[in-house]
């Protein structure tokens, strides 16, 4: 590691650990895709969250959505890999066919586990190790889809005490997520899709 890359890792370490919240985690299905793109465009180069997604796929998929969210992203965009740490200012991508889950060291795992809420990677499997090692300081995001996935996890966050939003019924190309989520998490914000990336961004900046 240079010393601008160790100037730079500082740099997020302090951030992320003086900041109200550490990371985002959003779970999004069926039309998941365009929503993603509204939300992270409207974040700066400089944000300095970890945003974790969480989207469902066909166990074959390359890489497009990946490539597809970096280009309309000032963030950078990657898949998440095993055992990487997961940084502040960077979208993290569940990768297709694996459930992911947040460790206690602050890196990613891989599980092969059979299929959750018929999901692989499932929405909940990541909102619940993140709801345990986040502690008070996570954003649990649930965006368009077309099931159940993602509403016992994102309950899971609201209990732990951080923050949870829903993308309004209204604004979702498939409500079934949305509307689970909020029977199951009785969420602290429902926001029309173009409101949330505004909403996190204000969020980032007070601190």
């Amino acid at each position: 590691m240079n010393n601008t890359e160790m100037t730079q890792k500082s740099k997020n370490d302090y951030i992320t650990k003086s900041h109200k919240y550490k990371a985002i985690v959003i779970g999004a299905s069926a039309g998941g895709m365009d929503a993603l793109k509204i939300i992270l465009s409207n974040l700066p180069s400089n944000f300095v969250l970890s945003v974790i997604i969480v989207m469902h796929r066909h166990k074959d998929t390359d890489g497009y959505l990946e490539q597809s969210l970096d280009n309309e992203c000032k963030m950078c965009v990657k898949q998440a890999d095993e055992k990487e740490e997961i940084r502040g200012g960077v979208v993290y991508v569940a990768p297709p066919n694996y459930h992911l889950l947040i460790e206690d060291n602050g890196t990613f795992s891989m599980s092969v586990e059979g299929v959750v809420n018929y999901a692989h990677p499932s929405v909940d499997v990541v909102f619940e190790s993140a709801a345990d090692v986040y502690g008070q300081r996570l954003i649990g995001i649930i965006l368009t889809g077309a099931n159940k996935d993602g509403s016992q996890g994102l309950r899971k966050i609201k209990e732990a005490g951080d923050l949870t939003i829903v993308q309004s019924p209204e604004t979702s190309e498939v409500a079934d997520m949305p509307e689970a989520a909020i029977a199951a998490a009785k969420p602290d914000h429902v926001l029309a899709l173009e409101n949330i990336g505004p909403f996190l961004r204000k969020l980032e900046s007070e601190g």
